[in-house]
């Protein structure tokens, strides 16, 4: 890893929420930040206008916008330290009233978009010997809520992958950190900004359905989350000398983590008898 102040942060969806966040927060540590989002209006009265910022236009899922952005990263700052994969969004709704073209574009963004962009910056990761692939993931790529069933999906699936990509990595000298957020206070539940409601609509769902709408709608903005202060969790623990795989992030969600961690070890001690009577005698 280069020296403290000449790291060079690629954030993705870095024009609203936590992207912004971590962004704001790396420059004010002195890092070089390439800001990338879908809509870049704007951003620079938030981030501000500094040598050591580069905005650039990514559709995670468009091939060559993930090229132009990694390009235009080397050109300007020429490496990449830490490439933070916060970009995506939530599909909410029950699995039957969600069309399957709506869980395809959920888990092509979520997944195949973030897998996209970190197999373009890892051959320079590689070269380097060093760097960070950080992976936005949440509360539910650990537990599963009801109405959230394909969204946690895709953050599952980015679990999965970056467990055993930070194995793979190991060896080059490259790091890999999940971010597990419970609820923060961005707009994320906003289904005008970044979260999209199931499209479909079955009668034996509709009570299930009003009274979970109506939770995600009281929940909006009364999140207890500061994204500001998970901005300076994440620089602790990247520079910390023994950095977690797995960074939780806000307290519901380590109390939240903690009770499902503990129904999992109670049920596998009750199950444990059967469950290991299935080897060949």
């Amino acid at each position: 890893m280069t020296q403290k102040n000449d790291q060079v942060w690629f954030i993705t969806g870095a024009n609203k929420g936590l992207g912004a966040a971590i962004a704001k927060e790396a420059l004010d540590k002195g890092y070089k930040v390439v800001a990338a989002a879908r809509k870049t209006e704007g951003m620079e009265k938030f981030l501000g206008d500094s040598p050591n910022l580069l905005i650039v236009r990514l559709d995670i899922t468009n091939d060559e916008q993930v090229q132009s952005a990694v390009n235009a990263a080397l050109v300007r700052f020429g490496r990449i330290d830490v490439l933070v994969n916060n970009a995506g969004y939530g599909l909410l709704g029950h699995f039957e009233e969600i069309s399957e073209k709506l869980i395809r574009q959920q888990i092509e963004t979520n997944v195949f978009g973030t897998m996209k962009l970190t197999r373009a910056v890892l051959p320079l990761m590689r070269k380097q010997g060093s760097g960070w692939i950080i992976v936005v993931s949440s509360t539910s790529g650990i537990r599963a809520v009801g109405g959230g069933s394909v969204y946690s999906a895709s953050k599952f699936a980015l679990e999965g992958w970056t467990e055993g990509l930070s194995m793979d990595l190991k060896p080059f000298g490259i790091r890999c950190m999940l971010v597990e957020p419970g609820p923060f206070r961005t707009d994320f539940l906003n289904a005008k900004a970044s979260c999209t409601f199931s499209d479909l609509e079955i009668d034996d769902y509709k009570q299930q359905r009003e009274i979970m709408h109506s939770n995600y709608i009281s929940a909006d903005q009364n999140q207890p989350g500061d994204p500001a202060k998970l901005a300076k969790a994440l620089m602790t623990a990247v520079n910390a000398s023994n950095p977690p795989l797995r960074l939780i992030a806000g307290k519901n969600a380590v109390a939240s983590i903690d009770q499902y961690l503990k129904e999992r070890r109670s049920e596998l001690k009750v199950w444990r008898e059967v469950s290991s009577s299935t080897d060949f005698d």
